[in-house]
This record gives C-alpha cells, sequence and structure tokens, in this order.
C-alpha cells in the first residue's frame, strides 16, 4: 500500500494548524459584534428619551418632522446609532447562534433569522430619518413633505418592512434569549438579560416611559456582552479537534 508522501503530509499539518486559526478569527470578529452591536441601540434609544423628555415623538410623519427640526443634530445621532447597531447585530446574532446549535438548536434558528430580519429591516427604516431631518431644515411645504413620506411608509413593495421589524425585534430576540437559556449556554441571567429587552420594550410603550426602553437596551447589552466572552472561549469544534486523528488513520 503506496505511503503518503513528505509533502502530502506538510499539505495536511498546514490545513491542520489552519483550521484552528481560521476559526479563532471568525469568533474573535462574531465576539466584537457581539460587544458592540447592543449599545448602538442604547445610544439611540438615549437620544430619543432626551429629544422626547419635554414631548414629542416621531410616531407620524408630521411628528418626526417637527422633532428632527427641533433636535436636528440628535435626531441623525440617533439614526447614525441604530444604523451601526443594526448592521452589527447580524453577525451578533450569528455568534449567539453558534453557541445553541446544538442544544436549542430549531429555537435558535428561528429567533436569530427573525432578529436578523428585524435589523436589517430597522436599518432600511432608519435611513429615511436623514431624509426627515433634511426636509425639516430646508423648510417648505411641510403638508407635501408629509405625504411624501406617508407614502414612502405605505409604498405596497415596501409595506412588509415595518412589521418584519416589529415581529424580530419583539418575539425574535425574545427566542433567541430563550434558546440561550434553554441551551444553557451562558449564565441565566445574561439570558434573561436578552430576553429583557423585548419585555421591557413593550412595556415602555405601554407606560409611555423611554427610560424602561433605554434600561432594556443596557441589560441587552449586558447578557450579549456576556455571550460574545462566551464565544471566545468556546473549544474549537470537533471538526477542527478531530482532523489530526482523522488524517494519522491514512497513513
Amino acid at each position: 500500500m503506496a505511503q503518503p508522501s513528505e509533502n502530502q503530509d506538510a499539505g495536511r499539518g498546514v490545513a491542520v494548524a489552519t483550521a484552528p486559526r481560521s476559526e479563532r478569527a471568525r469568533r474573535t470578529g462574531l465576539a466584537l459584534a457581539l460587544f458592540v452591536a447592543p449599545w448602538g441601540f442604547v445610544v439611540a434609544n438615549a437620544v430619543y428619551a432626551w429629544m422626547t423628555l419635554h414631548g414629542g415623538d416621531d410616531l407620524t410623519s408630521r411628528h418626526a418632522l417637527a422633532l428632527a427640526g427641533t433636535h436636528p443634530f440628535a435626531y441623525r445621532l440617533g439614526g447614525l446609532a441604530a444604523m451601526v447597531g443594526s448592521l452589527l447585530m447580524v453577525p451578533a446574532v450569528l455568534g449567539a447562534m453558534r453557541l445553541v446549535r446544538v442544544r436549542a438548536a430549531w429555537l435558535g434558528l428561528i429567533g436569530g433569522v427573525l432578529t436578523i430580519g428585524a435589523y436589517i429591516s430597522y436599518f432600511a427604516m432608519v435611513l429615511q430619518s436623514f431624509t426627515t431631518t433634511a426636509m425639516a431644515q430646508r423648510g417648505g411645504p411641510l403638508t407635501d413633505y408629509v405625504a411624501v413620506l406617508d407614502a414612502t411608509a405605505h409604498d405596497p413593495l415596501a409595506v412588509w418592512v415595518i412589521p418584519l421589524f416589529i415581529l424580530g425585534n419583539i418575539v425574535g430576540t425574545f427566542l433567541l434569549g430563550l434558546a440561550l437559556l434553554r441551551a444553557r449556554a451562558v449564565p441565566a441571567w445574561a439570558a434573561y438579560g436578552v430576553m429583557a429587552w423585548s419585555v421591557l420594550h413593550v412595556a415602555g410603550l405601554v407606560v409611555g416611559s423611554e427610560i424602561v426602553e433605554v434600561t432594556g437596551a443596557v441589560l441587552q447589552g449586558i447578557g450579549l456582552a456576556v455571550v460574545g466572552l462566551t464565544l471566545l472561549h468556546q473549544s474549537l469544534p470537533d471538526s477542527a479537534a478531530t482532523e489530526a486523528p482523522r488524517e494519522s488513520l491514512r497513513k
């Protein structure tokens, strides 16, 4: 039986050595997203709480124009923070899903997909805030501006974006935290912190307090930071760990 050449052995050795390094780089990137992403929403919610401290909201196009006209820089800053958070939530959720793919695979998959869909939708929604601010600062026909913003939000080809965001933001995030709890991937209090965002976000809307929503965002940030730390200290996957034994059997 032919023996593998030294070059073949060397090639397999490089593959085995490279696998742990690339895996570590991927885990580090996902963990960094988990550390940073939720704090974009802490900033966005805190800015919104400050802007509406003495009244006002962005629940209608007319109200949003008024709020953006009163606080143009803060309105844009909150939008930027929310967009960065939404962008980074995609790899962050993928990192959380890695921790639950064995003990809570389906729950993690459903929650993760809904959450990712929500924040992709939210990115699109928040991008409009810059248009709203530009309209408010330019001045002019307010009625026409309101009509344009309303038409954009209710376009039949884009009307699904807001319901998807609401579903994923509330239900998806809660299911992802529940998957972390069920899989015992992180301490229970960290999983409850992730789920707290959904509960306190709804509670804040009911009682009309932005402070409640900011608190939920902070708790989610702490919970996801623990998920990131857990991911960083996770052992290498079986495929990388068992590569060398499989190669030795071929000799």
